[in-house]
């Protein structure tokens, strides 16, 4: 069964109008409205093949990380200019050792502000 791999691609959205699409910026055009320039920058996504996956809000609330995919070739530019392999690593040859339960913690229900944790 053939693993697919993805690339992906983050857009940093203004709503007031301006797009970084990996350091290419664009901006809204006089008299264009916000939702059309969204989506004439979502559209030429589009175009190359991305597909919009998630949008990320951000503070203040008027901006936003955009999310998008698309069917990668196996390889990405990492940070040390090497590709990233499609070779599948080795099953190890014994199973890991399970591991210690985990200490999970959550805040007292009662609400008391106090910022107690309860243990689980």
């Amino acid at each position: 069964m053939a693993v697919t791999s993805w690339e992906y691609k983050v857009v940093y959205m203004d709503f007031r109008g301006r797009a970084s699409v990996e350091g290419d910026e664009q901006f809204i055009a006089k008299e264009e409205r916000r939702s059309a320039f969204a989506r004439r920058v979502m559209n030429t996504l589009g175009t190359e093949g991305w597909e919009l996956v998630g949008v990320q809000p951000l503070w203040p609330a008027e901006t936003s990380y955009l999310i998008f995919k698309r069917p990668g070739t196996g390889e990405t530019n990492m940070s040390g200019g090497e590709a990233e392999s499609t070779e599948k690593p080795e099953a190890p040859s014994t199973p890991p050792a399970a591991a210690p339960e985990a200490n999970t913690q959550r805040l007292d229900p009662a609400g008391d502000d106090t910022g107690k944790f309860v243990q689980l």
